[in-house]
């Protein structure tokens, strides 16, 4: 395939995956469209006890070492919005994170590693990754074994607001840590006439949520980045009646390991403290998600070279307070995760979310000439 052939086959495999997207841990049709794209190519894929995802190895015409790329396969629950003319046919499932354009990309990049293997110093392995939305689909491709042997990770993930050509790289950290916390207040319920008959968990919540705000405000340090959210709240069923329980929802990012457990203890104080205060009982539950993603010297200035060997612009990006499951495999090799310009229309997990598929195939030399020049460094460590 020429340039143009490509990026229409590329275009053709993004608009299939984003018509037919699937939740995290259930992208069984995915699994299989990708496994048929990679045989058509005459790529191998790896054996897996996973039950969605594919992992594959190309070989090159050299000894060296194996470098992987990644990209994330599943979508979310939102139903979409954009009216195009190939919008998902999935109710209430959506691309709304770009995902179909990661996973079209490295189809892009598999095309041309297979392409040119005379001119490749080792190996690259693929890796699309199931579940990335749930932040942890990275810890099971991890565990299945699929990271064995490789010495180095590059991955990317779309930026609606950087424009089409402009790639944001960046060593050190680039997105947050991802907790998540739920809270439940018991008090008393009474009515709404007659407070003083009960221990009203209503009012213990309010005085709850601004505290919690203290805790980024007048407790990290204004040179640190930490965001604390509450962002549901359960109470109540009627105007005349003070509830028994409310339970409260919400997020912590950060991007400091020190910060992140700071921010627990202090969360866990705050709330047993305003408990009591109110005469509450209370329960709190705290689920830890992916540390935040740092990347690599030494990789990223490879990566760094590679994409602007390609003429893409490069800019140093802002750190981004989402979170992305990629941390869990630079926390055992080294790697890089870039951002690339999508000009999108609105943000991740939106409804109109879309991307601008000018940039696939971008997106895929990205993947190939960085893997490439990866293998070029026998230095990896």
């Amino acid at each position: 395939m020429n340039q143009q052939e490509l990026e229409s086959y590329l275009i053709s495999v993004r608009r299939h995956l984003h018509q037919y997207p699937e939740l995290s841990n259930q992208e069984f049709e995915t699994t299989k469209s990708i496994e048929k794209w990679l045989k058509e190519l005459a790529i191998p894929i790896r054996n897996t006890d996973l039950n969605t995802g594919v992992f594959a190895d190309i070989k090159g015409g050299k000894q060296g070492p194996i470098v992987a790329i990644r990209a994330d396969i599943d979508a979310l629950p939102i139903e979409e919005k954009t009216g195009l003319p190939y919008a998902s046919k999935i109710k209430g499932v959506m691309h709304a994170c770009g995902h179909d354009f990661h996973t079209a990309a490295l189809i892009g990049a598999a095309y041309l590693l297979k392409e040119n293997l005379s001119q490749l110093n080792g190996s690259v392995r693929l890796i699309f990754q199931p579940a990335e939305e749930l932040g942890g689909g990275a810890k099971h491709v991890i565990e299945d074994g699929q990271l064995d042997g490789v010495k180095a990770i590059i991955g990317l993930h779309n930026k609606p607001e950087l424009p089409v050509g402009t790639i944001g790289i960046k060593e050190g950290p680039l997105m947050a840590a991802v907790d998540r916390f739920q809270i439940v207040l018991y008090g008393k319920g009474s009515h709404a006439a007659l407070p003083q008959n009960g221990n009203d968990p209503i009012v213990a919540a309010g005085q709850l949520i601004t505290a919690l705000q203290t805790i980024v405000s007048r407790n990290v340090s204004p040179l640190q980045n930490a965001v604390v959210s509450v962002t549901k709240i359960i109470g109540g069923s009627t105007w005349n009646v003070i509830p028994g329980e409310v339970s409260l929802e919400g997020t912590v990012r950060t991007f400091n390991p020190i910060i992140r457990e700071e921010i627990k203890t202090k969360f866990y104080t705050i709330v047993n403290a305003i408990a009591a205060a109110f005469s509450q009982e209370v329960e709190i539950n705290w689920f830890p998600g992916p540390p935040a993603l740092v990347n690599h010297k030494s990789i990223t200035e490879i990566v760094e070279t590679a994409a602007r060997q390609q003429s893409l612009e490069v800019i140093q990006p802002e750190p981004s307070t989402a979170g992305e499951d990629f941390s869990y495999y630079l926390l055992n090799i080294p790697g890089t995760f870039a951002f690339f310009g999508t000009n999108g229309n609105e943000d991740w997990h939106h409804p109109e979310f879309t991307v601008d598929e000018s940039a696939l195939l971008q997106a895929a030399y990205f993947l190939y000439e960085s893997a490439r020049e990866l293998l070029n460094q026998h230095s990896i460590s």
